[in-house]
């Protein structure tokens, strides 16, 4: 069967945008989903992402990891689909979907390329040494580093995401480094298994984390550098709970096609 794909990208997270809400694209095998995200012999994505119809929102959220398999929430993809979804004509200025984690807010601009998402609340950071641990729809482990620009974060991040502690269930691994008013952040994810441009719920960890670590309380705005361009993070913490948490930045359609599945 043929069916017609959508490319987007955020900051450099890339991903295959599918209009299922006919129900007509089977997204139940692996195989297949990682075929259509290989770089070399298919579409090429982070990761892929059906629109689907739900009752009570704009629309549904279904995302897949470039392995294939389900995976939590992907703060990048949630803004790339708002921006699809206006495309489509689903959406004008505001969107209410549902996802993994739940129901999202969005905005987005006029033009249709600049994405606020709200994420979901936090009110837990564990560490693990040096290095915060937190969930913002995703799990991620966060490092400061010092020289991130020639970091080895392949190696280092695959090692952290494969150690006895993370193994079984996984976990995106996020070295940050304060440079010029902002955090330049480099992300190795699961699912992905290697680096990426962006990581959007990555990002927001940072964010929060580097709130808690300088103990900055109030509203607070995080601009943070990544490899694909920039994005930023504002919210509210009280010392306790971070809440009112956006992540902001481009969305952007890359090309469209058609695929046999």
């Amino acid at each position: 069967m043929e069916i017609h794909f959508y490319k987007y990208q955020g900051a450099g997270n890339d991903f295959i945008l599918i209009d299922n809400r006919d129900l007509m694209a089977n997204h139940s095998d692996p195989k297949l989903i990682s075929k259509l995200c290989d770089r070399r012999f298919g579409i090429g994505g982070d990761g892929i992402i059906f629109l689907q119809n739900r009752d009570g929102y704009d629309f549904e959220m279904i995302y897949y990891n470039a392995d294939g398999r389900p995976s939590s929430m992907c703060g990048n993809g949630g803004r790339c689909i708002v921006a699809f979804a206006k495309h489509l004509g689903i959406i004008d200025s505001a969107a209410e979907f549902v996802a993994v984690d739940g129901t999202h807010h969005a905005k987005i601009s006029e033009s249709g390329d600049w994405v606020s998402l709200q994420m979901i609340d936090v009110d837990k950071i564990t560490t693990d040494g040096d290095a915060y641990v937190l969930d913002t729809g995703s799990p991620h482990y966060i490092e400061l580093t010092a020289g991130l620009k020639n970091k080895n974060v392949y190696a280092d991040g695959y090692a952290i995401r494969n150690n006895d502690t993370y193994r079984a269930k996984g976990i995106n691994v996020n070295f940050v480094e304060p440079i010029d008013n902002c955090y330049f952040v480099r992300t190795f994810e699961r699912g992905v298994e290697n680096e990426t441009f962006a990581c959007g719920t990555g990002v927001t960890a940072v964010a929060l984390a580097m709130a808690k670590h300088n103990h900055q309380t109030g509203h607070l705005n995080t601009p943070i550098k990544v490899l694909g361009g920039d994005l930023n993070i504002r919210f509210d913490y009280d010392g306790q709970k971070f809440t009112g948490i956006f992540l902001e930045g481009p969305a952007e359609k890359v090309f469209e096609g058609d695929v046999d599945i």
